[in-house]
């Protein structure tokens, strides 16, 4: 039987530096020391935590965060804003994109290859879950745990779940700016009805240690796999360290360039694969600055690449097209189309000459 790697903490909850760091170095240690594939399960201390690509100042009310003594930061992989705390289990997992155990035919087969893990977990609990495309694991049509991805260097994944065990539904009003036109594509007029928790479904209190313990023999059935307990090793435990100061204490990571400047038009739409936001401004009639953000799968650099093509381009519906197709692959943006892009594009154009 093949044996995977367990870095399982308890004892105390990680700060997101710590706990980020640790996950990002996961892949990491595959691709450059070649170590099998590594689950890290964790509590966070209490967080917001935005995905790569969206605007932080639109996802959060940084001001109330504060007050509230809520952490924030920005992870390296996509997707949308996770609230972690004491009674939400967080789990990274890092492995290679083409070994044999996961399905890595597209992003959607790759997330529900993981999520099989989570859903035979869920089982323990008497609890029947399933796979909701983009990324959700759904309990009768609510929300239990998230998926989000990143795969940074050319072989190895990071992947991130964020599980619901208990939780106080009333922070999300606190300290999230959820746009209206997510909640109405979904057809819910609140959080509570659109989330749910391990507690509740199983009709008892459940500790987030118990479900640590169901996830990982989770992992251990669907890939029929062995889990031992594992820690970082002294060259893992030093790109931890830098990828703690250089990437989740810094500011400019945190507060990245997806905030865009003021007196920017604002195209808002929400597509199969996420919330798509567009900010752009015009220099006469062509484009003059664009910023594309929101809780999407992709990578940075094919990110850049499609700014820059649209950058100076006439900002007319063909023309736009054009420059978006002369750059696109399959899934460049998983579950995005050009023309998703496009129609955000001529509404932020539309709203950019109403300033």
């Amino acid at each position: 039987m093949e044996s995977w790697r367990l870095i399982q903490e308890t004892e105390r909850l990680k700060t997101t530096w710590e706990g980020l760091s640790v996950d990002d170095t996961l892949p990491l240690a595959i691709e450059r020391f070649g170590s099998p594939p590594i689950l890290h399960l964790y509590k966070f201390v209490p967080s917001a935590i935005v995905g790569r690509y969206q605007d932080i100042f639109a996802a959060l009310k940084i001001e109330r965060c504060k007050v509230l003594n809520i952490e924030i930061n920005r992870r390296s992989t996509g997707g949308g804003t996770v609230i972690m705390g004491p009674e939400v289990l967080a789990l990274g997992f890092g492995i290679n994109v083409d070994h044999p155990r996961i399905n890595s035919g597209s992003v959607e087969a790759i997330f529900r290859s993981v999520s099989r893990a989570l859903i035979e977990g869920l089982r323990t609990f008497g609890i029947a879950a399933y796979f909701r495309p983009k990324n959700d694991i759904e309990v009768k049509g609510k929300k239990i745990a998230g998926l989000s991805a990143a795969m940074e260097g050319k072989k190895a994944l990071l992947f991130h779940t964020s599980l619901l065990v208990s939780f106080d539904m009333g922070i999300l009003t606190e300290i999230m700016n959820t746009p209206l036109i997510k909640l109405q594509d979904k057809g819910y007029s609140c959080f509570s009805e659109r989330l749910t928790t391990v507690s509740t479904e199983s009709g008892r209190r459940v500790e987030v240690e118990e479900v640590m313990d169901a996830i990982l023999k989770g992992f251990e059935k669907t890939f029929s796999v062995g889990l031992y307990h594992s820690s970082l090793s002294e060259e893992e435990r030093s790109i931890a360290s830098k990828l703690e100061k250089e990437r989740y204490k810094n500011p400019e990571w945190i507060f990245s360039h997806r905030h865009p400047r003021a007196r920017m038009g604002i195209g808002r739409i929400k597509a199969t694969g996420g919330l798509l936001e567009i900010y752009l401004s015009l220099l006469g009639a062509v484009i003059e600055n664009i910023y594309i953000t929101g809780d999407f799968f992709t990578t940075t650099e094919d990110l850049n690449k499609l700014e820059s093509s649209l950058k100076y381009v006439r900002c007319e519906e063909n023309k736009v097209r054009d420059a978006i197709i002369s750059v696109w692959k399959p899934n460049l943006i998983y579950g995005i189309t050009p023309e998703d892009l496009t129609k955000a594009i001529i509404i932020a154009k539309e709203n950019q000459l109403r300033l």
